[in-house]
């Protein structure tokens, strides 16, 4: 059973001051994660976690983030806007896009954020755009194929497939990258990957970790390029469902730091400094989506609808995702009721639960929805006129904040040109 950081009473205080659908985020639990994180790297003197603003693009949270040393890591102009605005400043931003409009390449210029390449002909797509290749500079790689993680203790198989993906350069590419912009004026390089998305093991990052050193060694060698930070990126997952073990980062910390040792140290390159850019990991416990069931249908199924919607969180709809629901004050009763839990848009995908065993729900209930705090508020949209909702923090005092109020119907008719 997953436990959720209010209590039913907290909650409905909560819910008397802000409507429900809202999200909820835990201060307290993401300022402890990303120590847990900055502990478990801390052998690296160069370590630092830019965080996917994607997954969570609220100012209030990346200055938390900022608050626990963390940086950014941006893929679009809003995203490099918002990190500026919150306070963070030069090597503290990564911008890794692909497909990238030529203003975005100059905002990031300007802000001095580090430029992760996503394809070789970026370099001089680049280089027409800010007029030079920055000193400091990165590309994405792309190993092809098919990336599979054997059996791990944890029970879980990683299996994913770079080959089809459209990010990254090929091994050749990339050694070829890496000599263009040494000669365009280049002097430090770094090295990024992303091969698979929320995996729960702990030898993901390790046999990343492991691909990319060897790689930053071979690529030394072939073009005497000082290779300064390698950036392990996301893919590090949580446990969605209940029976499922969580990541230990202290052990994954420890296998990529066996890795470096083995592999780096050797080559004389204990300078390299290593990078993450974790979403999910970072946020995702740590916010949930509360909603109040608001009517029960009983048709051929079993029916709970609420006031949220796929319009509030489109994982499950888009996905299948499984998102984990408590209902409040009914922790302790059976499970013993088969319903769908579904939403008010006008699409039969609208579900945050299918068949699901749940206690019995009356209209009133709340329910938490869990594991929202990233890809969750992010990816709402506004589908039927549905509205995006409010955003409010519980901060470590046990207080509540407001940090997104909800959208009204103006907000939504805000950019309509009526005559």
């Amino acid at each position: 059973m997953k436990k959720t950081f209010v209590n039913k009473a907290q909650l409905e205080a909560i819910a008397a001051d802000y409507p429900t659908p809202f999200y909820l985020y835990d201060e307290q639990g993401i300022r402890e994660n990303a120590r847990r994180l900055n502990a478990a790297f801390a052998w690296n003197p160069g370590f630092k976690e830019y965080f996917a603003v994607k997954a969570t693009p609220n100012p209030q949270i990346l200055k938390i983030l900022h608050e626990e040393g963390c940086g950014t890591d941006c893929s679009s102009l809003t995203e490099l806007i918002m990190s500026d605005r919150c306070g963070f400043k030069g090597g503290e931003i990564m911008f890794s896009s692909n497909d990238t409009p030529a203003e975005e390449f100059k905002l990031a210029a300007e802000l001095g954020a580090t430029i992760n390449l996503d394809d070789i002909t970026h370099i001089d797509f680049l280089k027409d755009t800010i007029g030079y290749i920055p000193k400091k500079v990165c590309c994405r790689y792309n190993p092809g194929g098919v990336f599979t993680l054997g059996e791990s203790k944890e029970g879980f198989q990683v299996m994913d497939n770079p080959g089809d993906a459209k990010y990254g350069m090929t091994r050749e590419q990339i050694s070829e990258a890496y000599k263009r912009m040494k000669e365009l004026g280049a002097e430090e390089f770094g090295i990024h990957a992303f091969l698979a998305s929320n995996t729960l093991s702990n030898d993901y990052y390790p046999a990343l970790a492991r691909i990319l050193f060897q790689l930053a060694v071979e690529l030394k060698e072939e073009t005497g390029c000082h290779i300064t930070f390698i950036n392990l990126s996301g893919g590090v997952g949580v446990p969605y469902k209940p029976e499922q073990t969580e990541n230990d980062i202290a052990v994954i910390g420890e296998g990529v730091r066996k890795a470096y040792e083995e592999v780096l140290i050797p080559a004389g390159m204990g300078d390299v400094s290593i990078c993450t850019e974790l979403g999910r990991f970072m946020l995702a416990p740590y916010g949930v989506l509360v909603t109040r069931a608001t009517h029960e249908k009983h048709t051929y199924k079993e029916y709970i609808g609420v006031d949220a919607c796929a319009a509030n969180l489109m994982r499950p709809a888009i996905y299948g995702a499984y998102h984990h629901i408590t209902v409040m004050g009914k922790e302790n009763e059976p499970c013993d009721h088969k319903y769908d839990v579904t939403g008010a848009l006008c699409e039969n995908c609208d579900k945050f639960a299918v068949d699901r065993m749940l206690p019995k729900i009356d209209k009133g209930d709340l329910l938490v929805i869990h594991d929202a705090g990233a890809h969750g508020h992010a990816m709402g949209y506004q589908y039927n006129g549905r509205l995006r909702s409010a955003e409010i923090l519980l901060q470590s005092d046990g207080s509540t904040r407001l940090i997104r109020r909800a959208e009204v119907p103006e907000d939504y008719f805000a950019t309509a040109i009526w005559d």
